[in-house]
């Protein structure tokens, strides 16, 4: 059997523990832990079914400081900061990470997508197979044909590359063209006003990618569908907007993620880390009990 990666995306299971557990979790100094807890408790299933050879969690480290904001300043610029709660227990989480034995991946230039995109690459090469663990659309690009899975924990929906494809309606490599045609709200990527998810994924079915497209724009309009010669007026009128969202779209391959494999390899929790984060966040021994109990290689 070909060996496996895990990537998390954490920071969709830390806000996922945020919204939905009580804020009247605390932690030993009575900040709110509601995000830690409900991370950990994932992190800890996660790792008790999975059992991997090789994992890692990437975490954002800024909003607003990514390379994609100097393409675009508007990228993400539609968010609200969180709150310093928040911020502090994403640290916190980071933490709980390494405690358990796993890699943390982070960057103040890159973003969780990147550093996931560019590890999957990077041991893919090197005959991994990858699971990205995420509700994230974006990372859909970073599937392959043969072994990869995009894993939607909350779900618990695994899906390969063909998978993907029927899912999206684009193949995964074309995930960055058409959020580039269809835009993006959550990341605020504008895209051509009045095309959505499905007429991008359309276009993409002939065209296979932006540069085609517009290297043949006339065509759109003898489409069999209706409103293809507005698409086609709508695609003219927009390229530039098309062409910067397309800078943005694709994840990076030259993110800062260690090349040993040793790095990322799960050797089960180390108790000590364990038994210090336990007490600054209050976790308490029955708790801790459980998690050693579950977390043993």
């Amino acid at each position: 059997m070909k060996r496996r990666l895990v990537l998390v995306d954490a920071s969709i299971y830390i806000f996922r523990s945020w919204f939905t557990l009580p804020d009247t979790i605390l932690d030993a100094q009575g900040r709110p832990a509601n995000a830690a807890y409900g991370f950990a408790d994932f992190l800890t299933i996660l790792l008790d079914r999975e059992r991997p050879g090789h994992i890692a969690c990437a975490f954002d480290e800024s909003l607003s400081k990514s390379f994609r904001n100097e393409i675009f300043p508007a990228y993400k610029a539609n968010r609200e900061k969180a709150p310093e709660d928040l911020k502090h227990q994403f640290r916190q989480c980071q933490a709980i990470s390494e405690a358990f034995g796993v890699k943390v991946l982070k960057s103040d230039r890159f973003e969780a997508d990147d550093l996931i995109g560019t590890a999957a690459a990077r041991f893919r090469e090197r005959g991994f197979d990858i699971t990205v663990v995420t509700g994230d659309k974006d990372l859909a690009q970073c599937i392959r044909p043969g072994g990869d899975l995009f894993w939607n924990f909350a779900r618990d929906e695994r899906l390969d590359y063909r998978g993907v494809t029927r899912k999206l309606g684009v193949r995964p490599e074309q995930v960055p063209d058409w959020l580039a045609l269809a835009g993006d709200a959550v990341d605020n990527i504008p895209g051509i006003p009045g095309v959505g998810a499905a007429t991008a994924a359309r276009l993409l079915a002939l065209f296979d990618n932006v540069e085609a497209i517009y290297a043949d724009v006339d065509r759109v309009a003898e489409m069999k569908f209706r409103g293809a010669k507005r698409v086609r007026d709508l695609l003219v009128e927009h390229e530039e907007t098309v062409r910067t969202g397309l800078r943005i779209t694709p994840v990076a391959l030259n993110a800062p993620v260690p090349r040993s494999e040793n790095s990322l390899a799960w050797q089960g929790a180390r108790p000590r880390k364990l038994a210090s984060l336990a007490k600054e966040m209050d976790f308490g021994e029955q708790r801790v009990d459980r998690w050693n109990a579950m977390l043993r290689t």
